[in-house]
């Protein structure tokens, strides 16, 4: 496979270095990862309403909810419901489509479970004409690669083999920590490069900071924010 920047010592010792700054809570917020383009877009606050009502619980303490990644937090979001909504869907799949043709992706796609309905309802929602193809990555590779698409072992979708650039989409981003574990497998097991990461919820917990440090671009449709203080 060809050889991708990312992969370098230089990104490994940049991310071991993110890694002992997320231990310590060592974020920054700046910049917000949501692009103009999104909070212009009419669509977006009835985004933000279906996201409150369907994906979000505020259990009223700091260690209501356990997390994925171990931490205990107040809020708790499943955007599962938004992607199986007919409006809502079609809203995230069109935000999607127009971030993906504005940044030159060819792909989208990620980690299995969240990534896989998302990628669908993005491509179901884009024009007959587009480009736009999706994937998934599985968590545990099968034993075998695709035997029609020559994909890698856990590399499921459309033919990922003459590469392209990739969107990495998340449905909620807490550290950002699966999205790295994808992009190192796409990198190391494929032709493509991730060009930019996008979530449905920036939970804003230190994935804005690890994607900097990283230098891969990220973005998100709405923040943690957004949501706790409609």
């Amino acid at each position: 496979m060809q050889s991708i920047d990312p992969l370098s010592s230089v990104w490994l010792q940049k991310l071991d270095l993110h890694r002992s700054k997320v231990h310590g809570f060592s974020f920054r917020t700046a910049n917000m990862p949501v692009h103009d383009d999104v909070m212009s877009n009419p669509l977006w606050d009835e985004l933000r309403s279906h996201v409150r009502e369907l994906a979000f619980l505020d259990g009223g303490s700091h260690d209501a909810f356990t997390l994925a990644s171990g931490r205990t937090s107040r809020w708790f979001f499943d955007t599962k419901p938004v992607m199986m909504h007919p409006d809502a869907a079609q809203i995230v799949g069109r935000l999607i489509n127009a971030r993906a043709s504005a940044i030159g992706a060819d792909f989208v796609g990620g980690l299995e479970l969240g990534a896989v309905p998302l990628a669908a309802l993005v491509i179901a929602t884009a024009s007959k004409d587009s480009k736009l193809r999706g994937f998934m990555v599985r968590k545990e590779p099968k034993g075998r690669g695709g035997r029609k698409t020559k994909n890698p072992p856990g590399f499921e979708g459309y033919s990922m083999a003459n590469g392209g650039n990739v969107l990495l989409l998340e449905d909620v981003t807490t550290t950002g920590g699966s999205a790295v574990k994808a992009i190192e497998r796409i990198h190391n097991e494929t032709n493509c490069k991730v060009i930019a990461v996008l979530s449905i919820v920036d939970r804003e917990e230190g994935a804005q900071e690890m994607f900097e440090d990283l230098g891969i671009p990220f973005e998100s449709l709405v923040l943690r924010s957004h949501i706790t203080e409609m």
